[in-house]
């Protein structure tokens, strides 16, 4: 009788030393399994790219990824520094991280040559057939898809808007990074329409971010307004660029409405906040299986003409009303 009890309070220890101890092994167990892991290579710096990056984790969100609980997200910024794309993306290698997310052709590009097992999804690049990133829309083959921002389809259609702003425009001042090949396919659109517009071209060439004032200044008596192509590296800093431009008092016009917030006169062009919301949805369909090479590139749905009246203002334009009746949006 004695042995039983003896036996009896052992096995209940036992019992109680197990119930202990598991809710404990299941904790360690959830913290070492590995959440699915993104990559995030952006290519200016966290604040510049804030507009973009929050539409893209909220539409995460929305699709039941959650940063920290039910995925990871690694950041690197290129800080404007381009050089920089191929480190982070073999950082990335070492991580092994599912998925790489990015923005821009160059981005993009660097991404792609690093590896060709991660999956890639850029958010935006300019020109994505003749950048080698796919081979095509519809099938894209390979490791790379994502969304096509196609901004020298609209070039012709900004430079029109240019002309109604400042309609004694005989000059045009075209602001390029000369390191991206997709704003040499929006410097020849635009050359192309300015050249069957009669109008005289010059360059203002940009290859790192000290270059951005002396080429605006440049191109202050050379020219009557200022033509910006779409960039990472300029969009970056598009604070400064607006800045600049009203100094020289030169017009600005865009491909992306963030500059128009910060001083360019206005902008014309694919609402970029809207392609990484969709570029979310890309990640969810790969985390869940999908191959890149069977999700078709997309092309912009929403585009957008805005325009600011505090400048205009300042360089003493008259904006006409059918211009202000077709604007999504207007700030004064």
């Amino acid at each position: 009788m004695q042995l039983g009890r003896l036996k009896r309070r052992e096995f209940l220890a036992l019992v109680g030393g197990v119930a202990a101890v598991w809710p404990l092994a299941v904790r360690a167990q959830q913290l070492s399994r590995r959440l699915p892991t993104i990559g995030f290579l952006g290519s200016g710096t966290p604040v510049a790219d804030t507009p973009w990056t929050t539409p893209f984790l909220q539409r995460l969100r929305e699709l039941g990824w959650i940063e920290g609980r039910t995925v990871a997200i690694e950041y690197r910024w290129g800080e404007e520094i381009p050089e920089r794309y191929a480190a982070i993306a073999a950082e990335f290698i070492r991580l092994k991280v599912d998925v790489i997310v990015t923005a821009g052709t160059v981005p993009a590009t660097a991404a792609k040559r690093a590896t060709a097992a991660i999956p890639v999804v850029f958010a935006a690049a300019g020109d994505p057939i003749g950048a080698g990133l796919v081979a095509s829309l519809a099938r894209p083959g390979g490791n790379v898809t994502g969304l096509s921002v196609q901004q020298s389809d609209s070039a012709a259609k900004r430079l029109e808007l240019l002309r109604e702003l400042v309609p004694n425009l005989r000059r045009l001042a075209i602001l390029i990074h000369v390191g991206n090949p997709a704003t040499a396919l929006d410097r020849d659109a635009v050359a192309a329409a300015a050249g069957t517009l009669g109008l005289d071209v010059v360059m203002a060439e940009v290859r790192h971010p000290d270059d951005i004032a002396p080429a605006i200044a440049a191109a202050k008596d050379r020219a009557d307004a200022l033509y910006v192509t779409p960039d990472p590296l300029l969009n970056t800093d598009r604070a400064l660029i607006g800045k600049l431009a009203i100094e020289a008092r030169l017009p600005a016009i865009c491909g992306i409405r963030e500059y128009v917030e910060a001083g360019a006169l206005a902008s014309y062009g694919p609402h970029i906040p809207d392609l990484f919301r969709r570029a979310a949805d890309y990640v969810d369909k790969i985390l869940h299986g999908a191959k890149p090479a069977d999700i078709p590139v997309e092309q912009p749905t929403k585009f957008a003409l805005s325009i600011n009246l505090a400048t205009a203002k300042a360089l003493g334009l008259r904006v006409p009303e059918s211009f202000l009746v077709r604007a999504d949006e207007v700030i004064e």
